[in-house]
């Protein structure tokens, strides 16, 4: 029997966890390791306490802020390394699976608490319709390795 990488385990993990978001545009997972080991996990979502999309808002999705995104959301890396550091785990040097590539804003989290990889499943920028992933393209100026999920998902989910 051949025993699957740690990248493929960790990304069909995240795939599988983007499930879990009540966001109704989009879902997104996260898994944060270091050392072989899941340290943290996230998905996209309201922060806890407040509404659900999907429940508040069933048919439009949450009310949009003044750029156009959603009003409540906090993306799945912030969620992963919120709930690490919230549990006082150290994130440096850590490695962050997401199925999709970070936005600028995460990215700029992402460098500043130590992240040294990141492997994303699915491009940010083309699925915003965008030239470039800008999140990608800083955290590779400032030397955080980055690599678009090149292996096989045998046991994930279908993702929206």
């Amino acid at each position: 029997m051949s025993r699957p990488a740690f990248d493929d385990i960790y990304m069909e993990l995240a795939v599988n966890l983007a499930r879990r978001s009540h966001c109704l545009k989009r879902h997104v997972g996260a898994v944060l390791t270091k050392d072989t080991r899941i340290i943290s996990i996230g998905y996209n979502g309201p922060p806890p306490g407040t509404h659900n999309c999907d429940e508040e808002w069933p048919e439009v999705g949450c009310p949009r802020d003044s750029k156009g995104g959603c009003s409540l959301a906090i993306h799945a890396e912030q969620n992963a390394i919120l709930y690490a550091v919230k549990n006082k785990t150290s994130v440096e040097g850590a490695t962050l699976y997401c199925t999709l590539s970070p936005c600028l804003a995460c990215a700029r989290i992402i460098f500043s608490m130590g992240i040294r990889r990141v492997i994303y499943y699915k491009s940010y920028a083309e699925h915003k319709g965008i030239a470039t992933d800008e999140g990608v393209d800083f955290l590779v100026k400032f030397g955080v390795a980055v690599e678009k999920y090149a292996g096989q998902l045998s046991n994930a989910t279908q993702m929206i």
